[in-house]
């Protein structure tokens, strides 16, 4: 079967590659996804807890690799380029999924604690932009981030408003809330247009590689 999506991406300091079971370490990303420094304050506003058992991050890895295969989404590991502070180590995901019907791309993005503050959410977002425009053909890409998460929506806000986009508003009671019993809560919604993306590329070389 044919791959809509590239093997890895290359950005000027970020290397993307395939997130999946036989791509990762399940053991080093567990150690990563239940015990690393500060698992809790990065974890505090996504859609996952501190992982609980190997068996957790191997479901996880399989998740992204059935998303991948049928079409529906690509993730991918990220780790700094030679040249960073820790080169080569996993410093996070990055994923994007895809309504077909609506041509659109929902980003998702975690990073370690210790690799916050660099500015790789931006350059991630503009390697996942060029993959959805100028590769896949997609109309729209769209990230949503909790209303009180701060440190999110200014990076969300940033890099999407350097592309001709921005927030288009607050969704009330549009996610549930793994961390807080399932309880709704309320999200900013960003968005960039291929028509917007067009008018303000970015800066960033983005690469595709087989």
């Amino acid at each position: 079967m044919a791959d809509l999506f590239p093997e890895t991406i290359a950005t000027d300091r970020l290397r993307l590659e395939p997130l999946g079971p036989d791509d990762v370490d399940v053991f080093e990303l567990y150690d990563i996804c239940s015990s690393d420094p500060g698992i809790e304050d990065v974890t505090e506003y996504v859609t996952w807890s501190p992982h609980e058992t190997p068996k957790e991050t191997l479901e996880f890895l399989e998740h992204a690799e059935e998303k991948r295969e049928d079409h529906e989404g690509v993730s991918y590991v990220v780790r700094p380029r030679e040249g960073e502070d820790g080169a080569g180590e996993i410093a996070g995901t990055a994923g994007g999924g895809i309504d077909w019907d609506k041509r659109t791309m929902t980003l998702g993005f975690w990073l370690r604690k210790r690799f916050w503050g660099r500015g790789y959410s931006g350059e991630r977002a503009a390697a996942f932009m060029a993959l959805a425009f100028d590769r896949l053909d997609v109309e729209l890409v769209a990230v949503t981030a909790l209303e009180d998460n701060e440190q999110s929506n200014r990076a969300i806000e940033k890099y999407t408003e350097a592309h001709g986009g921005g927030r288009e508003g607050l969704l009330r009671n549009y996610h549930l809330d793994d961390m807080d019993d399932g309880e709704p809560v309320d999200c900013y919604r960003y968005s960039v247009s291929q028509a917007e993306w067009n008018e303000n590329p970015t800066d960033v070389a983005v690469t595709f590689e087989e």
